[in-house]
């Protein structure tokens, strides 16, 4: 009934830039969080960034200063805005929500987006 749907990702140089979006659809009510997730290979997943619903942001220390997370809470979409990529931020990129599903429930879940691929080589 919910998903979340990743675009935007690539190869691209060193140094170049990616905007990925999340886009949630589906049975929901409201949205409290959303972020945005990587794993690359061998490693843990991982909090790139993540944003409240009153736009209060969250870096991890790798990304601060070079990834920008917004989001449209009329369109229930997050976006994250990478420059200055380097060959580290090679990912699978995930975006993550928190939603409210009906008006008559308070319970809230996490839904996760199937992720997009990020590459940065020369």
């Amino acid at each position: 009934q919910v998903q979340l749907v990743e675009s935007g990702g690539g190869l691209v140089q060193p140094g170049g830039s990616l905007r990925l979006s999340c886009a949630a659809s589906g049975s929901i009510f409201s949205i409290n969080a959303m972020g945005w997730y990587r794993q690359a290979p061998g490693k843990q997943r991982e909090l790139v960034a993540d944003i409240a619903s009153g736009g209060t942001t969250n870096y991890a220390d790798s990304v601060k200063g070079r990834f920008t997370i917004s989001r449209d809470n009329a369109e229930n979409t997050v976006y994250l805005q990478m420059d200055s990529l380097k060959p580290e931020d090679t990912a699978v990129y995930y975006c993550s929500a928190e939603i409210r599903r009906t008006s008559f429930s308070t319970n809230k879940y996490r839904y996760w987006g199937q992720g997009t691929q990020v590459t940065v080589s020369s």
